[in-house]
Parts: structure tokens; sequence; C-alpha cells
């Protein structure tokens, strides 16, 4: 990583949305900054790449990357932008032709997980252990891959697979249920069912109880970048916003629809107070998340 130079393009890297599409096509550009989007297919190595190298000045990042970084001491700030976002009780899963059981039968069970550090995962061990008393220690956590921050290390109910692919885990029986993200819902879990009956209703009172959509990816900052380029910063993320309400006819009602977001506000305050304290819970961090600290760094960019 080095210093950004106040006249250069910020290097920005972002998902592929409607909404970041005005962006990216320059039909709603950021007035007096120059911005480089790069590419990353699929995402989750370049989350990689920041939390460990600082590879971009702007970077999508999911939650549980986020939360974990802040408690690494990695220097990124967090924007108040909700990039992806829905409720998971759908993510949950087994094979249609295995027996079925409920998320309170995973107690003494192998579950499947691409990573512990998943951000899907982190909100489905939520919900698990609030809604069926099942703590995150009462499950063998089997994954695919590695967090993506560097300075963790995994508690000792989660091990390593040599499997590809989180469906392999269980169509080997290595597993009896697997967590899997909403592209992979569509992709290597299609058929696969979920062990909440009724998952959609299921997320809608989750969603109505706590007051808000559990967030996926949010958008955070280089902390030297802020520093020394605020207005740069600012002028970017207002474009966002303006890009995110200019595309709101092509979301719908859905959880999905609702999470996307920019701005602080009582529902961002409390998806990140929920997952701070989810993420505590599931040893994920090891300290306390202060929100109230995370939002004074930011509030500026809502005046």
């Amino acid at each position: 990583m080095s210093e950004t130079h106040p006249t250069a393009p910020l290097t920005v890297l972002l998902g592929n949305y409607p909404h970041t599409r005005p962006l990216k096509d320059g039909t709603i550009p950021v007035d007096g900054v120059g911005c480089q989007y790069l590419e990353s297919s699929p995402l989750p190595p370049a989350f990689a790449r920041m939390v460990r190298e600082l590879a971009y000045d702007i970077c999508e990042m999911p939650m549980a990357t986020y939360l974990q970084a802040r408690d690494a001491g990695v220097p990124v700030t967090l924007l108040p932008a909700v990039l992806v976002g829905s409720t998971h009780h759908r993510s949950l899963t087994r094979l249609p032709q295995d027996p079925e059981i409920t998320p309170g039968d995973l107690v003494g069970r192998r579950v499947g997980v691409r990573a512990y550090g998943q951000t899907t995962g982190l909100w489905v061990r939520g919900w698990l252990q609030e809604e069926y008393g099942v703590t995150s220690s009462d499950v063998t956590w089997v994954t695919t891959e590695d967090v993506h921050v560097a300075q963790y290390t995994n508690p000792p109910y989660v091990e390593r697979s040599g499997a590809e692919r989180v469906v392999d885990l269980l169509r080997s029986r290595d597993v009896s249920a697997a967590v899997l993200g909403p592209k992979a819902i569509g992709g290597q879990g299609a058929g696969l069912v979920p062990l909440v009956a009724d998952a959609e209703s299921a997320g809608s009172a989750w969603a109505e109880r706590h007051g808000t959509v559990p967030a996926n990816h949010l958008l955070v900052v280089r902390d030297d970048v802020l520093r020394t380029r605020p207005d740069s910063v600012l002028n970017f993320y207002r474009t966002l916003k303006k890009a995110i309400v200019a595309t709101a006819g092509e979301r719908d009602d859905s959880p999905a629809g609702r999470a996307v977001t920019a701005g602080w506000s009582a529902s961002l305050i409390a998806c990140l107070e929920i997952a701070g304290r989810y993420a505590l819970e599931q040893e994920l961090i090891r300290t306390p998340v202060d929100v109230e600290a995370i939002e004074e760094k930011t509030a500026f960019l809502d005046k």
C-alpha cells in the first residue's frame, strides 16, 4: 500500500449492482474526483486483499470481515452504506433426500460453511442462538476457505476441510447441513431445502422484531485516504447515495430490496449493534463493538 496522492484517482472496488452501475458507467459522475473502478470476479478475493494489503482506497466489504478487521486494528473506516443485504433463514440448508431435521437438532452435529468468518454464517449463527438456543460451540463448523483477516484464528470447534465447495460436504455426508450465501443458494445450492419450514416468514419476523435487515456488504475507506482526502471521500459517498436513490425503482419491497441504503439511520445502527453482539458471542471478535464511535468518525458525511 502507498499513500494516495491528493489529485490521483481514487481506486474503488465495488460489485456490479443496479445502484453501483451509475458510478461505474459515469451516468452519475463524482464531482471533482477521478475514480478508477477495479473489478474482481469473484468478489471475495478482493475483500481479503483489502484487509491484508489495503489494496484499494474504497472497497466493498462484508459485515463480518469489517468487524474482524476493526477488531484486528486494520486501518479502515466504515462508510454508512449497505450494498447487499437480506434475511438468512433460507441460508441453512440440507439435501432434500435426507431425513428432515430442525435447526434445534444441530447440537453436536457438523455444519458446512464457506468460512467461519463468512457474513451469512454470522447471521445464521445469530438467529440459531436467538431462536433455537443453539450456540456456536454446540456445532462443529466445517469450512472450505480461510477467513479474510489474516490475524484471526478460528475457534477449536471450527474444522478445515479439503472439499472445494460447501455443497460437496453435504453430498459426501460429511455434514448434516450447510450455510450458503445468497448467490450460492441459486448456484451450487440449487435444489437444497431450508431447515426452517417457512424460511421467508421467519426472516421477515426477525427483521420486524429487530427493526433492520441484516447487512451483508458495506463499504470501507482506508484511514489514510479519509484523513488526507476527506472532501474526495465525501463527494464519492454523496454520489453513491444519489445512485441508490436514483435506482430505487429497480429494487422491490423484499428484505433484499429494502436493505440497500446509504446514511446513518436507526436501522443501520441497530444492524451494527446486533452484528457486533453476534460476532462477540461467536468468538469472531474479542472486544465489544462501539457503534457510537464508528458513527462518529463519518457523521460528517450526512451533514
